[in-house]
């Protein structure tokens, strides 16, 4: 996977959970959480990778605090459409 991509489940109309699927070698499993922000949950490959950021509250999640985020653990930042989904329901 070449860009990062977000897959949100819905219930009832509304964002219940959201990931976001960050580029990663296939295969490339969790191997560490980390809690980095109230709400924001980053998954790390045993090689120490990121791979992923959980938004466990999806509906409260902004462009800003992703980018931050995505900016610490070095990963390409976002663009504000690319959270559109959330606003989807």
């Amino acid at each position: 996977m070449k860009r990062p991509y977000l897959e949100v489940t819905f219930r009832k109309g509304r964002p219940i959970a959201a990931y976001l699927y960050l580029p990663r070698p296939i295969g490339a499993k969790a191997a560490r959480i980390v809690e980095v922000r109230p709400h924001i949950v980053v998954d790390y490959a045993a090689s120490g990778e990121p791979i992923g950021v959980e938004l466990v509250a999806p509906s409260t999640a902004d462009i800003a605090s992703v980018n931050q985020v995505l900016s610490e653990i070095g990963a390409a930042l976002l663009e504000s459409e690319d959270l559109a989904p959330l606003r989807a329901a």
